[in-house]
């Protein structure tokens, strides 16, 4: 195939989705690609950053030899095959937060001999170990959100090896076109972003018998409305507006995940008169949290800041067909729930129009039916790892042919 047909496999670039992609099937045809993804960590490591590069790259390697490198947990380098995909986890030492400290990570990515890298940021280390590893071949950044550091830090020490990566980087490709429009370190690499939105597996999220039997089992035990939120307990994620909230509607919650904040979160709710109505669950297994996507009336992400850069818990509730409340970023996170069509958009923060928006979909069933077929129609069209991984593949090739 020309060069000039390969770069017509992916017919729009910039701030836009990727539209009319080949197939998994036509990127075969292409020629099999050797792609290193550098990641931070890989599963069994639990994150949403982790799950999108497990999901890219099992997909992927239908069609593309993709690799993973990331950081281990432990002292030692281990090379295995982790669902059909080679994964190398390089040593750690030490961590300073979530920064593995890697002396060998740059060795390992300079012996690697690909077509292409795939770098996933935010990840200081991959950033330093390019820099350090001298790398120049063809690179695809995916920037899956925003760096929130104390301003001089980031100046001084991640901003130069971002801004190396991004120089030298072919495509940066961004989950959705807000992103692309807000991120301040995107602003003058414009023309080289491209949106490929995440994706889920959608089988993962039908309705099984056993999953039906424990989610009538979760509504039996508590007056509905039933309100779910999943995520970490930090800050930015806004738990603490939900409670707020919740004082003003009749609804039970479901708070989903672990974090700093859990003990803070708890003595909020019952200071607040509505402990015996907000149930914090901690983190839970999968068969768990299907059912409560199930068992739930509406999901609600109330993030306060554009940390959220995406929110991959409204695609998981909007594939069991599930209306949305989230809010109103400059992040993809109004983007993937479309006010008043796959749910409902509020200002960040507001606590009584969030309760004024659950108070809304908590009353009106025929809405919440409505606006849960449209987020599963959504998810089907845009959001699935299949469609993820197609739109990755054709870049690459039109990466590769240096178009």
């Amino acid at each position: 195939m020309s060069a000039a047909s390969k770069r017509s496999v992916v017919d729009a670039i910039g701030p836009a989705v990727i539209g009319n992609v080949a197939t998994l099937r036509a990127a075969n045809d292409l020629g099999r690609l050797r792609v290193l993804h550098v990641g931070k960590y890989y599963p069994p490591v639990p994150g949403g950053m982790e799950r999108v590069l497990q999901l890219l790259c099992e997909h992927e390697r239908r069609v593309t030899d993709s690799e993973v490198l990331v950081v281990n947990t432990s002292h030692r380098t281990i090379r295995e095959t982790w669902h059909g995909v080679p994964v190398t986890r390089v040593a750690r030492l030490a961590a300073i937060g979530s920064v593995g400290v890697c002396p060998t990570f740059p060795w390992e990515l300079r012996r690697s001999r690909v077509d292409l890298h795939v770098i996933h940021e935010p990840n200081p280390l991959a950033l330093v170990s390019d820099f350090v590893a001298r790398q120049s071949g063809p690179i695809v950044v995916w920037y899956h959100s925003e760096v929130l550091r104390p301003a001089w830090k980031y100046r001084l020490m991640y901003r130069p090896f971002l801004k190396r990566v991004l120089d030298r980087a072919a495509r940066v490709v961004v989950s959705s076109p807000n992103i692309a429009a807000h991120a301040a370190e995107l602003q003058a690499y414009r023309d080289k972003c491209v949106v490929i939105p995440f994706g889920v597996e959608l089988a993962r999220f039908d309705l099984a018998a056993s999953i039906s039997t424990r989610a009538r089992a979760i509504r039996s035990r508590h007056a509905g409305p039933l309100v779910l939120f999943v995520g970490r307990l930090v800050p930015y994620k806004g738990v603490s507006v939900l409670i707020d909230a919740l004082r003003q509607v009749d609804a039970t919650a479901f708070v989903v995940g672990a974090g700093p904040l859990d003990q803070v979160l708890r003595e909020q709710a019952l200071t607040a008169g509505i402990s015996d109505r907000v149930f914090f669950s901690g983190e839970v297994d999968e068969r768990e949290l299907l059912a409560l996507y199930h068992a739930c009336d509406m999901l609600v992400l109330p993030s306060v800041t554009h940390a959220e850069a995406f929110g991959m818990v409204q695609i998981e509730a909007m594939a069991c067909g599930k209306p949305v409340i989230s809010t109103n970023l400059p992040s993809g996170v109004p983007w993937v729930n479309q006010h008043g069509e796959t749910g409902l958009v509020v200002t960040p923060g507001d606590a009584a129009a969030l309760g004024e928006a659950i108070a809304t979909l908590a009353g009106n069933e025929p809405m919440r039916q409505r606006m849960g077929l449209a987020a599963r129609r959504r998810v089907e069209r845009e959001f699935t790892a299949v469609r993820m991984a197609e739109r990755t593949v054709a870049l690459y090739h039109e990466v590769a042919a240096g178009s």
